[in-house]
């Protein structure tokens, strides 16, 4: 299937019926490997009405280069193949001739072939072309033996006479194409024709006709872009395709550019090795630095200067091996799997040794350089080791660990000796490993620790298992963190001070045990008696962990946390990167003891530096803002910081991903977001996490289960998160504030009892912590749950408290209480219009209630508590929901969904779906409030 080869085609046509004219001719076919020359070639006889012409064909070869006449021999043999019936007998009769005219014996020199057997061979062939014109075609003329082509050279100026047409195909850039007698045969033709490469359109019908079946245009191009139009690549790729049932469809472009047919690799191989040692050593180059095509590097990996590698590199453009002219670059990736095939592996070894030594020789980045040597599989050179650790450095600054490993690895053939340099390669390869392989890494510190000479090495060895407090631990990790220890406090074991290195030692180990009462109380005691180090790393640390515990814990009080949070505040730069574990643990102590802005100013200064940044771009610092805004309790900010949050959450590191899921997690309480705690929840699902998070997510269920209608069972999962948080002593009543939400359901419950007794004891731990916040919710509650006649009184002291509180938002409900629990009076009119601006101030969307006609706000409305399936309705038309969908949900009737939604009006004093949302969030009849 010839496509677009009309041209050459029609030129055959004419020159054919100009010989049985009389007027013969000589043309060349040429062009690189694989454009089509020997498909064009065979498809000439058809050019000629059928027993028109004598064809005598021949092909060369370069194994029959030292046969004398081997290429004059197969033409006038192949009349004996050829000859048509009716002359049969005379075209044998030409052929017996011939062959007695050349004789049985191999002729020793191409001179020998005197004048007289020339015009023997050239009488013959007038005698052949006296019955019919000929058509002699010889295929790779590069590669015919000398006596052939001498013979070809006297014959083709003298064609007058001769009713013949010569075809000769030659392949450019091969050594035989520049043969002298080549050039003579060449030079006498009349016509040189080049075929070009196929269209896409070309490609497009060899691509249906190979394949049986339509192609899509993406399969075409990709197909065209692979193949460069030349039909052996093509015809190689489709060819395999075929056999393994590719289809043509768009789907399958990526096949087409990672298609390495081995019948195109076999053909390319035969190619190089056919090549001089200049050019194949060109080609050895440049496979073997791939990616690097400055010709002054190649040229010195080949031992050519620079006009012999110019020279080489046109040959292999030439021969169509390469993409360009002055590129050293392969035309086709089968192209460098041939290069590789035709050398040895122990070639290839040598090749890749000498190409790491040009390139560091020429002061190439480390990357490029370590590059190299990955694929030298034994120690070759003295510098390789610190170029891999350089390489390995870069690599971990740009995000790729597996690839720094790959590079410490390779290093660690390098590093035989059992001494320091392989302890430091053994530890920086754990550093980089702990992100994605774990285990691997405390394997790599294990056996680094026993080649590191003091025990301070040591220590600084271990806690690269852990560069931050709230990095994840595993249990053998924490094996190593505490014999680590136990070396530097060791009198008969320590040679060196390890001060800093211990302190960061015993703050990841304190940290690691926070979920254990014993732990957690050994913590505490340890403050009292710690003598601050805060001007130090480790230090600072150690002290945010204590800190951490007694906020966790609430033993002692608020004032006291805040006062030492103060010192690390004080040292701790707001201009690093990195390690910002620190003030994730301090933040979470200054909101557990309502002193948070107590760090705005370091805060701010912090998110102009960056502080902190573990990768993650700026989510850690829109967590720290987020959690600032909710302990002011402003909400609509938080949300805000979420929001930007969600957009970077995939980026950030296992140690900041607690703190994160803690920030979020404190937004879904505050706001009531039962969305946004479901979906924490669910990420959270499988994740080994810290003890904040995890408490929080009993929390987060609660919330879920209360919104949902189902008041009892939340009540339990609280009641049950508060059992699990006492007897781990985390008892701080900022941070785990289950008690209110427990108080809320059981008065919706009507356990009035219940709710009594745990607002007593959220006041009286509320009171012993000492934070604002804590105390002025509880005293809220109390009022709430006692029924008492000093309700009026804990009201009021919980404003008067709350104002000393930074939390806006519980100020604002308490505010709220009192001013409903007053009546109609001066006092209570002001409290509520006080109310109305924190609720604005906060982003809280709340009705103060009917409005009197002289425009003051009066006695809010009484509103009755809805009943299990009412709340749970209403949360679903908060949620979006259509009546059809809730009854769907439900697996009630429509108008059953209608008549709970009336119920739920009439009881909260509201007209329709759109006041809903507000009143639900104001009056907390669903949540605590």
């Amino acid at each position: 299937m010839l496509l677009e080869r009309g041209a050459e085609l029609a030129a055959a046509r004419q020159a054919l019926r100009a010989a049985a004219e009389g007027r013969s001719s000589h043309m060349v076919l040429a062009g690189p490997l694989g454009i089509g020359r020997s498909a064009l070639l065979n498809e000439l006889p058809r050019c000629a009405d059928e027993g028109a012409v004598h064809v005598l064909r021949a092909n060369a070869a370069p194994t029959e280069q030292g046969l004398a006449c081997g290429v004059v021999r197969q033409l006038f043999d192949s009349l004996l193949t050829t000859a048509p019936g009716p002359g049969r007998e005379r075209l044998l009769a030409d052929a017996g001739a011939a062959r007695q005219v050349l004789g049985d014996d191999v002729v020793p020199d191409p001179e020998s072939l005197d004048g007289t057997v020339l015009r023997d061979l050239r009488s013959l062939l007038a005698k052949l072309s006296a019955t019919a014109p000929l058509l002699i075609l010889i295929d790779d003329l590069q590669w015919a033996d000398s006596w052939s082509l001498r013979w070809l050279a006297h014959l083709a100026p003298r064609l007058d006479g001769l009713r013949l047409l010569l075809v000769c195909t030659l392949r450019d850039g091969d050594p035989g194409s520049r043969d002298p007698l080549v050039h003579e045969v060449v030079g006498a033709s009349a016509r040189t024709l080049r075929p070009v490469p196929l269209s896409p359109a070309a490609t497009g019908e060899l691509v249906r006709a190979r394949l049986g079946e339509p192609a899509d245009e993406d399969f075409v191009h990709a197909c065209h872009d692979m193949s460069q139009g030349r039909p052996l690549f093509l015809l190689s790729a489709l060819s395999e395709f075929a056999l393994t049932g590719c289809a043509p469809v768009a789907a399958s472009t990526a096949l087409v550019h990672a298609a390495r047919p081995a019948q195109l690799r076999d053909r390319l191989l035969n190619c190089l090795l056919l090549q001089p040692r200049p050019v194949r050593d060109a080609a050895a180059a440049i496979a073997t630095l791939a990616g690097h095509e400055e010709p002054a590097l190649l040229g010195r990996l080949a031992g050519l200067d620079d006009v012999g590698f110019t020279t080489a590199l046109r040959v292999l453009h030439q021969l169509g091996l390469t993409a360009g002219e002055d590129e050293a670059c392969f035309a086709h990736p089968s192209v460098r799997e041939a290069v590789e095939c035709s050398m040895s592996a122990a070639e290839r070894q040598r090749w890749q040794e000498a190409a790491a030594g040009v390139l560091y020789d020429a002061g190439l980045p480390a990357e490029q350089v370590a590059a190299q040597l990955m694929a030298i599989p034994t120690p070759r050179y003295p510098w390789a080791v610190p170029v891999l650790r350089s390489a390995a450095d870069t690599a971990r600054r740009k995000g790729r660990p597996e690839l720094a490993a790959r590079y410490l690895r390779r290093a660690l053939l390098e590093a035989v000796e059992q001494d320091r340099t392989r302890a430091q390669l053994l530890v920086e390869l754990a550093a980089v490993e702990l992100s994605f392989d774990p285990p691997a890494a405390e394997s790599h510190i294990a056996q680094a620790l026993p080649l590191l000479p003091t025990a301070r090495d040591r220590a600084a060895a271990v806690l690269r298992l852990s560069p931050c407090v709230t990095s994840p631990v595993t249990p053998s990790g924490a094996a190593l963190l505490r014999r680590a220890a136990e070396e530097l406090v060791d009198p008969y074991v320590r040679d060196d001070p390890g001060g800093e290195e211990a302190l960061s030692l015993e703050a990841r180990l304190r940290y690691t045990g926070l979920d254990d009462y014993a732990q957690l109380a050994d913590a505490v005691g340890r403050l009292r008696v710690l003598e601050p180090t805060v001007r130090s790393r480790g230090g600072r640390e150690l002290l945010a962990v204590l800190l951490h515990a007694a906020t966790l814990s609430a033993d002692g009080e608020a004032s006291e946390i805040v006062r030492q949070a103060r010192g690390i505040l004080d040292w701790e730069p707001a201009t690093a990167t990195g390690g910002g574990s620190v003030m994730q643990l301090v933040m979470f102590s200054l909101v557990g003891a309502d002193a948070l802005q107590t760090a705005e100013s370091w805060l701010n200064a912090a998110e102009r530096s960056g502080y902190g940044d573990d990768g993650g771009g700026d989510a850690m610092g829109h967590a720290r803002r987020a959690l600032f805004h909710i302990a002011r309790g402003r909400l609509p900010q938080a949300r805000e910081q979420a929001e930007r949050i969600a957009e970077l959450t995939g980026t950030i590191g296992e140690e900041s991903r607690c703190f994160v899921y803690g920030v979020l997690g404190a937004l879904a309480l505050s706001a009531r977001d039962v969305q946004l705690g479901s979906r924490i929840v669910a990420e959270a699902a499988g994740r080994s996490l810290a003890p904040i998070p995890a408490a929080l997510l009993s929390l987060l269920r609660m919330a879920e289960q209360a919104q949902a209608g189902e008041a009892d069972t939340a009540l339990e999962t609280a009641m049950e998160c508060g059992r699990q948080l006492e007897c781990a002593g985390w008892r701080n009543p900022v941070l785990f504030p289950w008690r209110p939400w427990a108080i809320s359901l059981s008065q919706q419950l009507g356990d009035h009892h219940l709710a009594r007794t745990l607002a007593a004891e959220e006041c009286a731990r509320a009171r012993e912590w000492g934070a604002p916040v804590a105390i002025g919710r509880a005293l809220r509650l109390r009022a709430r749950a006692d029924g008492a006649d000093d309700r009026v009184d804990l009201l009021r002291e919980a404003v008067a408290t709350l104002r000393d509180s930074a939390n806006e938002l519980e100020l604002f409900m308490a505010v709220r209480d009192l001013g409903r629990l007053l009546g109609d009076g001066a006092e209570a009119r002001e409290a509520l219009r006080e109310a109305g601006e924190l609720a604005e101030s906060c982003g809280v969307p709340w009705l103060a209630g009917p409005v009197s006609a002289e425009g003051r706000p009066s006695v809010p409305v009484v509103r009755t508590a809805l009943t299990r399936t009412e709340s749970r309705v209403a949360s679903l038309v908060v949620n979006g929901l259509t009546n059809q969908e809730i009854a769907t949900e439900l697996q009630v009737s429509a108008r059953a969904v209608e008549k709970h939604l009336t119920n739920s009006y009439r009881k909260l004093g509201i007209t329709g779906r759109r006041e809903l949302a507000a009143v639900l969030q104001e009056t907390g009849v669903h949540a605590p409030g």
